[in-house]
């Protein structure tokens, strides 16, 4: 295992970013996001980001092609796919997690090549957590905070970074680093996660009882009834992958992208016909059927969901996934 100095962190990104491009959790616009470091940007104190390291795979607007038109001719220039090597440190534990609930969607047949591409090409360094908030939920859901995965996992102790590379790409980018240190793992405190007030969530009952006895449950109406329709949780989420595509035309180009959408929004969907959920509550109950049950039915008991508490968080009427499971659990609001 390789050891750095903490109080010299900033020279690790700078050795890291002389070789890849390098994105870090910093604060920024009022919250703290995954942003490119150049040197004086400081890693943020916050446990996690407000929006996950997710974006840096399958970011909220883009370019997928360009259309020109000359008369009755059409040429088209598709965007051309990521290309470029790039390093993401201190992804915590729930967002590596939700990687995989990606993957599962956008690099299944046939794959996404953007999103195939931007996965490529990153290596992903994780960090540990120490110090939970009140809204994390991820170890009900058999993430381990402390030992967070990725390619390179970290542990902050002591005043100083120990590195452990977990894959060859991991590996790779260790020994292209100077002057690491050799060290030994630092013992971790688990009992820090056993007083959280969200650790014994079981969601296990979702994939006991058939589809339809969760469908029909009178519950989603009352359920539903204060839900703005806003779409903060489906934008904070780590694992939502809903887009739209739609086109631009000006000066005689069409450009063709892709946008972040959500199944919350009246417009969801949308065909000549209508749409296919018309209602606030037939809305609310896709997104959190899609979590508990649908997904779970179609990727092998996979959970939508990583306890990242984001949602908790930032749910305008405190409706999160946490109240609605635990209210279909028990039969009542």
């Amino acid at each position: 295992m390789k050891t750095w100095n903490l109080s010299q962190l900033d020279d690790l990104f700078a050795a890291i970013a002389g070789r890849q491009t390098l994105y870090i959790p910093a604060d920024a616009a009022g919250q703290p996001a995954f942003t490119r470091w150049e040197p004086g940007l400081a890693m943020t104190r916050a446990l996690n980001t407000g929006r996950s390291a997710k974006d840096l795979f399958f970011p909220q607007v883009e370019n997928l092609a360009a259309f020109q038109i000359s008369g009755k001719t059409i040429s088209v220039s598709p965007a051309q796919s990521p290309e470029e090597d790039y390093v993401i440190f201190g992804v915590r534990a729930c967002d590596c997690r939700s990687f995989d609930i990606l993957d599962s969607v956008f690099l299944a047949e046939p794959a996404d090549t953007f999103y195939q591409a931007r996965r490529a090409h990153a290596t992903v360094i994780t960090l540990a957590c120490t110090e939970p908030e009140e809204t994390c939920f991820c170890t009900s859901l058999g993430i381990d905070p402390q030992a967070p995965g990725g390619d390179i996992s970290c542990w902050m102790a002591e005043g100083r970074l120990y590195l452990q590379a977990n894959t060859p790409k991991g590996e790779a980018l260790l020994a292209s680093l100077p002057d690491l240190g050799e060290g030994e793992k630092p013992e971790t405190n688990p009992s820090v996660f056993d007083k959280l007030p969200l650790k014994d969530l079981d969601f296990s009952v979702f994939q006991e009882k058939p589809l339809l006895d969760w469908f029909n449950s009178p519950l989603w109406e009352s359920l539903s009834q204060s839900c703005l329709g806003c779409g903060s949780c489906t934008f904070v989420c780590p694992t939502c992958q809903c887009y739209d595509v739609r086109d631009f035309e000006g000066g005689g180009t069409v450009r063709r992208f892709r946008c972040w959408d959500s199944c919350m929004y009246s417009d969801f969907t949308m065909m000549a016909h209508g749409t296919n959920r018309p209602t606030q509550k037939e809305r609310f109950r896709q997104r959190f059927l899609h979590k508990l049950v649908y997904h779970p039915n179609n990727h092998q008991g996979q959970i939508g969901c990583v306890g990242c508490g984001r949602c908790l968080q930032k749910c305008p009427i405190s409706m999160n996934i946490v109240k609605v499971a635990k209210a279909l659990k028990e039969g009542s609001v």
